[in-house]
């Protein structure tokens, strides 16, 4: 099971020094879609530099040009990128033809959708990888919820989990066996990102 740091709403060098103190216990180094924004692929690019042995993923949480967009993270050094789910089937299978050519990964994101019908599509479509995912608005009313396992349960995906997931919550959904647990904030805003990371890491077996 991975642990993925998902870096946001931060600036370029709290991204940096936060990477640093919690490299020894992540997995995944995600670049969070607010800072994406913010600072371009110049980020992706440095932490490239920094971390040569870490997974980078690149939240771009594409839903239109998806080539375009896939490409632009590879080539500044993502190993990953994230497309919503909710886009047309065009767009993900356009992602994932740009991350094929490239030798890289796509992350389907579930965010808001609640349809097993278009999971089931999703797998026609040839996904490997996705995302449940409690958005940061929706947050205010409700992290993380192991019921959400339900929408995938019976498909042979990689399943990621994110929102509002802290020291609390991780060993009951570690419980489920996803492949990947994304943890942000409170990695983050912890007052010892280090420790907590390794917590969280402990809390992976």
């Amino acid at each position: 099971m991975k642990l993925q740091l998902a870096l946001d709403r931060l600036t370029k060098e709290k991204c940096i020094t936060i990477a640093k103190e919690t490299v020894e216990s992540v997995d995944i180094i995600e670049v969070g879609t607010g800072v994406i924004k913010e600072y371009g692929m110049s980020l992706i690019r440095e932490l490239r530099t920094l971390f040569p042995e870490k997974l980078i993923l690149a939240d771009m949480k594409t839903c239109d040009a998806g080539k375009h967009e896939a490409r632009q993270a590879f080539e500044a050094g993502a190993d990953m990128t994230t497309v919503m789910a909710f886009s047309s089937d065009v767009t993900i299978k356009d992602t994932m033809q740009a991350a094929h050519e490239m030798g890289k990964q796509v992350m389907v994101d579930l965010l808001e959708v609640h349809s097993r019908a278009r999971i089931e599509e999703l797998k026609e479509l040839g996904v490997q990888l996705v995302s449940l995912h409690v958005g940061k608005d929706q947050q205010t009313v409700g992290k993380f919820n192991t019921e959400l396992f339900s929408l995938v349960s019976g498909f042979d995906f990689k399943v990621a989990v994110a929102g509002g997931i802290n020291l609390d919550n991780v060993r009951e959904i570690a419980g489920h066996k996803p492949d990947i647990i994304i943890a942000g904030s409170s990695l983050t805003g912890a007052k010892d990102p280090a420790a907590a990371a390794r917590m969280m890491k402990a809390n992976l077996q």
